[in-house]
């Protein structure tokens, strides 16, 4: 994300600038928000997994929460370089981090479960076996996508745990000298 040394709070500058669209997509966690966005429209209709319709309605309920998720998380961020309040960008950082935490483990759980199902289906006349290769193979994907979505956002996390250190201890060196000064 390019800075142009101005003060930051979770990620993203100040609010009070404009949008600019341009380096809204090119951000790493709009690009992995597309990515993830696709690999959540990659659902089956017809149960084809062993005809274990737990699995199929598994995999469908995370790839469809998957994508509201992406929608969601896309408008806020593009709502959080408007947003004025430190503790509210916090909120939205870490509850972004956290929801790609838990997405990733639940992918990885699908995928398993997908695969595990697919291997022991033995009756596959009239399965699009392209069909459910593309279906495990987009949740392998996902996987992928969402750990990437988490690391940004850990990234952001912890640059501004930085940059909130130094502020205090550029905060208590100022203090330290005016104090001694004062001596």
């Amino acid at each position: 994300m390019e800075e142009k040394g101005d003060t930051t709070a979770y990620g993203v500058s100040l609010a009070g600038g404009g949008f600019d669209l341009n380096k809204f997509i090119r951000q790493p966690q709009t690009i992995v928000r597309a990515l993830s966005l696709v690999s959540a429209c990659v659902i089956q209709a017809k149960c084809m997994f062993n005809q274990n319709d737990s699995a199929c309605h598994f995999s469908v309920a995370i790839g469809v929460l998957a994508f509201l998720a992406c929608g969601v998380f896309t408008v806020l961020n593009i709502y959080l370089p408007f947003n004025s309040s430190a503790v509210e960008r916090k909120y939205i950082v870490m509850g972004e981090l956290a929801f790609s935490g838990l997405w990733t483990f639940l992918w990885f759980v699908c995928f398993c479960l997908l695969a595990s199902e697919w291997a022991r289906t033995h009756v596959i006349i009239g399965i699009p076996m392209e069909a459910a290769q593309a279906t495990i193979a987009f949740s392998f994907f996902s996987i992928a996508t969402w750990v990437s979505a988490s690391s940004v956002q850990s990234r952001h996390v912890m640059l501004n745990r930085f940059s909130e250190f130094e502020e205090v201890s550029r905060s208590e060196k100022c203090r330290a000298c005016l104090i001694s000064h004062q001596h």
